[in-house]
């Protein structure tokens, strides 16, 4: 049974206790939840009244999330005394980031660090529970529980404050001579977190009177500090400082609190896995790994999530207890389309510091634009995105209008070309516009070995596994199939040759994939002039803008591909690889070999050398 709740005009259902699962049976999975004490030794449980306010629909929040609040109240309420679960060292570190804190960016620059619930819920759960440990340096005794925090939340949410404030709190509020490493893949990133850190103590006139901070980083005792000794001044020898997995030399350091952030850009455990064995030391380490999802593939943050995963559902292999897992993400991907309401499962602070009209925006255009959608999902709702999604939506593809090539005889052109180095296919892509004429028409010519067309009839050619008739295309003038076993870069300088022999059309620049070019380049030069040819490097920052315009004339119906079957067909191949700053390229679509993409790399290679020479290009066709 679920009710329903209208918010911003859009009527959404409300999740009903009976859609969680207690891990515990001793708590009734109706009624027993709502009988929970938010009381702790006298004190009021914000963890407790946030799974109560998520447990009742008033929160939304992700099934995952809401794994790790039931682990927590069942440790906390049926336990068996395992745990401990006191406010003293929580509460306190809250009461120091309201009371000493200040924002120091806009919009709050200068106003206290209120914490929101699910902010003062999370810090509960690292300092609230407690675990007895009999292999301490001191003998044996109880100790904090959670020596490791994983931490995945969407873009904007004030991830970086939160923890830059948590890790302030705990130098203070913890023990002397707590060693502190904000690390991250590069020295940029690992900055963020030191310098939010750095500006919370700069803002505040109690923590700047008892600190200091040089290149080396921040340390307690301030030359202006009268008090020589206590936990205030230089007798404190404790740390912060930064590093990034370029720095190197990350052995042999004594750390106790480690913040390693943007954990998704990292390809491996090379960067984290010294800094984790440099806290197993500590008799209360506490190691933060913080971070979006990312765009890596099998990189060091999907093992993670792999891990994580299999310790909510009770198939970890490994103990986990000392590990607190999380993670606001999405149940799917398809109520992020229908349902404004599931937002906040990724986006805890939706509506104070990540705006609504923002996130709609970003909807919005991810709904409109298959190059940002991967990129938008992964950062803004902590969904992976793999190349095994479609770049393009069938409806755009397909594109009857023709054209004949001599319509152009005379005229002047952009060429792009994908080449290939062994029998692989190889297109070539012409560019034509025309004055007063938003349509590119676009001719593409495909290359292919004798040996793999075959016979133009068999299914299980190990040269042909992509299963294509490239006899009966070359019957109908789509492709060339070339009497070699490997497509030779003059055979397509040759085709180009012969295009401007037959039509007089005279190429203004032939872009070209750098990484195959061999002597492509000086056979262009030698027929066309010097100046005609022109690398395009194959990378996301090269191709990110011809490959978004592409897409964006392909959806407004402003590219003539002449109904090219090969071309449709490697449209539908294609997928787009997003970086770390939103930028993108066509790739395959994973998991076939004969996902081919050579027509479509060729003419967003053509666009790329298009947009270099564009107002010399309009000049010449007189546009």
């Amino acid at each position: 049974m679920t009710t329903t709740t209208t918010i911003n005009n859009t009527e959404a259902a409300t999740p009903t206790p009976a859609e969680w699962t207690l891990v515990n049976p001793d708590i009734d999975p109706l009624t027993g939840w709502q009988a929970l004490s938010d009381d702790i030794g006298g004190k009021h449980s914000f963890l407790i009244e946030y799974y109560k306010r998520c447990r009742s629909g008033e929160i939304i929040i992700g099934r995952e999330l809401k794994t790790t609040l039931e682990m927590l109240i069942q440790d906390i309420f049926c336990g068996g005394g395992k745990y401990r679960f006191t406010l003293d060292a929580a509460h306190r570190r809250i009461d120091f980031i309201e009371n000493e804190i200040k924002h120091f960016q806009a919009p709050f620059a200068g106003k206290p660090f209120i914490m929101a619930l699910c902010q003062k819920a999370f810090t509960e759960a690292i300092f609230g529970f407690y675990v007895y440990d009999t292999e301490l340096s001191y003998g044996e005794g109880w100790v904090r529980r959670f020596q490791e925090v994983l931490f995945l939340v969407a873009r904007k949410n004030g991830k970086t404050p939160l923890v830059g404030a948590l890790v302030l709190a705990e130098w203070f509020c913890g023990k002397m001579g707590q060693a502190v490493m904000c690390a991250s893949n590069d020295y940029a990133q690992a900055a963020l977190v030191f310098n939010a850190i750095n500006a919370f103590r700069e803002e505040s006139r109690t923590i700047s009177h008892v600190t200091r901070k040089n290149n080396k980083g921040i340390f307690f005792g301030n030359p202006k500090q009268r008090k020589k000794t206590g936990k205030f001044s230089k007798q404190n020898k404790g740390s912060i400082e930064l590093m990034s997995a370029k720095q190197g030399a990350k052995e042999g350091r004594n750390l106790t609190l480690v913040i390693a952030d943007e954990i998704h850009e990292m390809k491996d455990n090379s960067t984290v896995l010294p800094l984790i064995t440099s806290v197993s030391t500590q008799d209360e380490p506490l190691y933060f790994e913080i971070t979006t999802e990312g765009i890596v593939r099998d990189g060091y943050l999907d093992a993670r999530l792999s891990d994580a995963r299999k310790s909510l559902k009770g198939e970890a292999e490994t103990d986990t207890s000392r590990w607190l897992i999380w993670l606001y993400t999405q149940d799917s991907e398809a109520e992020i389309w229908n349902d404004e309401r599931s937002w906040t499962k990724s986006n805890p602070m939706y509506g104070i510091a990540k705006k609504p009209s923002y996130l709609r925006k970003k909807v919005d255009t991810a709904r409109h634009s298959g190059a940002d959608r991967a990129f938008i999902l992964a950062k803004d709702f902590n969904i992976k995105q793999l190349a095994s999604n479609a770049w393009l939506e069938e409806k755009y593809i397909d594109c009857p209008a023709t054209f004949d090539i001599a319509d152009f005889a005379g005229s002047w052109c952009i060429i792009g070309v994908d080449l290939a180095e062994t029998n692989d296919l190889c297109a070539c892509t012409f560019l034509f516009m025309r004055p007063n004429d938003p349509v590119k028409y676009l001719h593409t010519m495909y290359f292919v070995t004798a040996v793999k067309a075959g016979d133009g009839q068999s299914t299980d050619s190990p040269t042909n596994p992509e299963k294509k008739n490239y006899i009966e295309w070359a019957d109908a003038g789509l492709v060339r199939i070339v009497q070699d076993n490997v497509i030779d870069d003059t055979v397509v300088s040759d085709y180009i040759w012969d295009v401007f022999q037959k039509h007089r059309i005279r190429p203004l620049t032939v872009g070209y994939d750098e990484w195959h070019a061999k002597d492509f380049a000086k056979q262009i030069a030698a027929k066309f002039g010097k100046e005609v040819p022109r690398k395009i490097r194959m990378t996301t920052d090269a191709l990110n803008v011809p490959t978004r315009n592409v897409e964006t004339d392909l959806r407004a119906r402003l590219i003539n591909y002449n109904n090219n079957d090969i071309c449709r067909w490697n449209f539908r191949n294609t997928a787009v690889r997003v970086d770390k700053n939103g930028f993108v390229m066509p790739c395959k679509i994973n998991g076939y070999i004969g996902n081919k993409i050579d027509g479509t790399m060729s003419k967003v290679i053509a666009y790329a050398a298009l947009r270099e020479v564009k107002s010399a290009f309009m000049a010449k066709i007189g546009g």
